[in-house]
């Protein structure tokens, strides 16, 4: 036997007869990875085809690969070439052959096989490479008869295109070999060990990949593709943790503990698939989202990581949840709500708010308020007067809320006046009035009579008295009026503000009352027993029962004590009682202050919290006691407001700082509750921006982003101490401060 190198070249040396062969062709090493490629043994055909050089006149193959499973694997298994007999002869060079071809872009760099012949008269068989650039480079030739299967070994270092097994008449084109006796060639048990020098390509698609916040169940797509050894994997990868892995359908079998394939290209060009990724394993936040494809050879690529954003929990309840304004029933059916978010921390940002107004037969049911970080809700209505609640929940950008951390305030909506009117029963001394209320309830009343022919009404002294079911009597004793006709006129207010006057009784009836005069004698004893005391709170010409004055100010108490025939009492004395509203830190003072020469008095009371004063006349010289309904002085919040930049554009941050003054008081615990609120330049209101707290100190910080002014704008802002429980002060607003943004 011997061993010849293709186009003359001598690629090997002679061995024994019947020995196996390990040829290299030295070139330079191609990376990449290896497959394996099983062929004609252990039950597989071949990936291989024939072909007769002499159009089929002098050859003939035989196949015989796939032996039955349970039988010997290589038991009778061969490809063979045949020499045809009785077709006499066949001229030199000609030939038949079995080819193997690897698939483009790779390269055989190893052949083990088992190979057998009979060969007559110049018949040889040649097993030879086909490079890249095409030749046919022989690295094993046989040219006599050896029918013993024999295993050999050929190794390529410059990957080459194909195999050939060639049965070949070895002369001269112009010489011939007979075709008697019959030649003929044999292979089995091929390993061809093939090189991929070019890894796979992949894509991903899908829910999962879409712009924004995911959350749950998400599906993904992907495609990977391979025009080399075929795609065998595709698998998906977060944060570094296998989600998905799929194996592509290849042609392959467990040979020896590995897998090798049965076709030269053993797997598709290209395959795609989807799966369902459950984002609920993740925290929330980012994440890092990446898939890789492997082709046969065991090559990887793996596209770049992309961010992709995952959450599912929803954020917790709004904090500070209040309606921007006082406390109580209003008199306006216009609301507006204002909190703090809670820190979303890595998780995605607040996309709005859910809202339901529910009351007495009416659910609005939810409506959803959209906005990035919405922290206000402006001109909520309710369908009537009455007592409602305003729920309200989050929701963030992925879409998780959670209904169960609603949280409530009540709307107390009330626009309609109390009906008053005098009692019909009242008598010469003593006349009632009936007020009722069925929203927010009967607050307060006074009674004022005047003479027929007077302009001038005179006020009564009058005692209020609330019987809690939305009704309310004043009672007034009208024996210390003068004799004459008088008319009567009764004014009542609810809680909302609402005011509504009568001079009628509940009968339609002008109510009028005549006081006789009394009998000398009785005049001088009962006379001189009645006292009548009048009060006003005063301020930089405001007066009344109730006044509102600006923190520090300080209010005068006002007032006259007359007897019967309305001469003034001098000289007495009178007990001023100054309550502090809820939350203060000062005591109830009590105070002393004596009536002048006319029955005047006059006491100046000093800055402070809110505060409710009450005047009191004991009594003396046989003069009865009298005293004054309280009188409310309402004193409102102080603070102060500062914003940087003066100018910015949309999208920038604007600094709001500030401290809200306390005198008197001190902040609430988890701090004082201020709304940062704009001037609406079409209405003249002042609408919520924010809601913030204050620390301990008063001080606050806060920050926010214009993002749908156009043009230029100048935007008045100021801050507002809203009312809250314990609170002893009226809101209160800073001065305005006036930032310029351009859009």
């Amino acid at each position: 036997m011997s061993y010849a190198g293709g186009r003359g070249r001598v690629a090997a040396i002679c061995v024994a007869v019947a020995t196996c062969l390990a040829l290299g062709l030295a070139s330079e090493a191609w990376a990449g990875a290896k497959y394996s490629v099983a062929q004609c043994g252990w039950h597989l055909d071949a990936d291989a085809d024939w072909a007769d050089t002499t159009g089929g006149a002098k050859f003939r193959p035989d196949r015989y690969c796939a032996t039955p499973a349970g039988a010997d694997p290589f038991d009778g298994a061969h490809l063979k070439s045949f020499t045809k007999p009785g077709a006499g002869t066949v001229s030199g060079t000609r030939f038949a052959r079995w080819r193997w071809t690897a698939p483009p872009g790779t390269g055989i760099t190893q052949l083990r096989a088992t190979w057998w012949h009979a060969l007559h008269d110049g018949i040889e068989q040649r097993i030879g490479a086909v490079p890249l650039e095409g030749g046919f480079d022989v690295f094993a030739a046989a040219g006599s008869t050896d029918v013993a299967p024999r295993e050999f070994v050929a190794g390529f270092s410059k990957g080459i295109q194909a195999l050939e097994d060639r049965l070949l008449c070895a002369r001269a084109e112009t010489k011939f070999c007979s075709l008697d006796p019959e030649s003929w060639s044999g292979l089995r048990a091929l390993t061809i060990t093939i090189e991929d020098w070019f890894p796979p390509g992949g894509w991903i698609g899908g829910e999962l990949t879409a712009p924004g916040w995911r959350r749950g169940d998400q599906q993904l797509q992907f495609s990977d593709g391979d025009n080399n050894s075929g795609i065998r994997f595709g698998e998906t990868i977060l944060d570094g943790a296998r989600v998905n892995l799929t194996e592509f359908p290849c042609a392959k079998a467990m040979i020896g503990g590995e897998w090798r394939a049965t076709l030269m290209r053993p797997c598709e060009f290209a395959a795609a698939g989807s799966t369902t990724v459950s984002t609920t394993r993740f925290s929330d936040g980012p994440h890092a989202l990446g898939h890789c494809a492997t082709d046969f050879a065991g090559n990887v690529a793996c596209l770049p990581n992309r961010t992709i954003l995952i959450d599912n929990n929803p954020p917790a309840h709004p904090r500070g949840l209040a309606v921007a304004g006082p406390e109580g029933w209003r008199r306006t059916n216009d609301f507006d709500l204002a909190w703090e978010n809670p820190d979303q921390g890595p998780a995605s940002p607040i996309a709005g708010a859910v809202w339901r107004v529910t009351g007495p037969g009416y659910d609005s049911a939810g409506h959803f308020a959209a906005g990035r970080g919405l922290a206000v809700l402006s001109d909520l209505a309710v369908p009537r007067a009455g007592a409602f609640a305003a729920a309200l929940y989050l929701r963030d950008e992925a879409g998780n809320e959670a209904p169960g951390s609603a949280v409530s305030v009540p709307l107390r909506f009330d626009d309609v006046p109390p009906s008053v009117a005098f009692n019909p029963e009242s008598s010469t001394d003593s006349v009632g009035v009936v007020l009722a209320d069925e929203h927010s309830g009967p607050a307060s009343g006074e009674i004022a009579a005047r003479r027929i022919g007077s302009e001038e009404w005179s006020e009564l002294p009058s005692k209020f008295q609330a019987d809690g079911e939305g009704r309310a009597t004043l009672v007034a004793r009208t024996d210390s009026l003068a004799p004459g006709v008088y008319v009567l006129r009764a004014e009542g207010a609810d809680r909302a503000g609402n005011r509504s006057a009568t001079s009628k009784r509940a009968d339609g009836t002008e109510m009028t009352l005549r006081r006789e005069a009394l009998p000398e004698t009785r005049r001088t004893e009962s006379g001189s027993g009645k006292a009548r005391l009048f009060a006003t709170l005063r301020w930089h010409g405001r007066h009344g029962t109730s006044i509102t004055v600006p923190f520090g100010a300080r209010a005068v108490l006002r007032g006259r004590l007359l007897d019967a025939d309305g001469a003034g009492l001098a000289g007495r004395r009178l007990l001023v009682t100054v309550r502090p509203s809820r939350g203060a830190l000062a005591e109830t003072r009590r105070l002393r202050v004596e009536t002048s020469a006319h029955g005047g008095f006059r006491l100046e009371l000093p800055a402070g919290p809110s505060r409710r004063v009450a005047v009191l006349f004991r009594g003396d010289q046989g003069l009865a006691p009298a005293r004054r309904a309280p009188l409310t002085l309402r004193v409102r919040g102080a603070v102060v407001l500062h914003a940087t930049p003066s100018s910015l554009a949309n999208g920038e941050r604007l600094l709001l700082w500030g401290r809200v003054r306390a005198q008197g008081a001190p902040l609430p615990r988890r701090g004082k509750l201020v709304a940062i609120q704009y001037l609406e330049e079409a209405t003249g209101r002042w609408r919520p921006v924010l809601v913030t707290r204050s620390d301990h100190a008063g001080h606050f910080r806060a920050g926010y982003r214009f993002r749908y002014v156009s043009g230029r704008a100048r935007i008045k802002l100021r801050a507002v101490a809203i009312a809250e429980e314990r609170w002893p002060y009226a809101p209160g607003a800073s001065r305005a401060s006036a930032v310029s943004v351009s859009g």
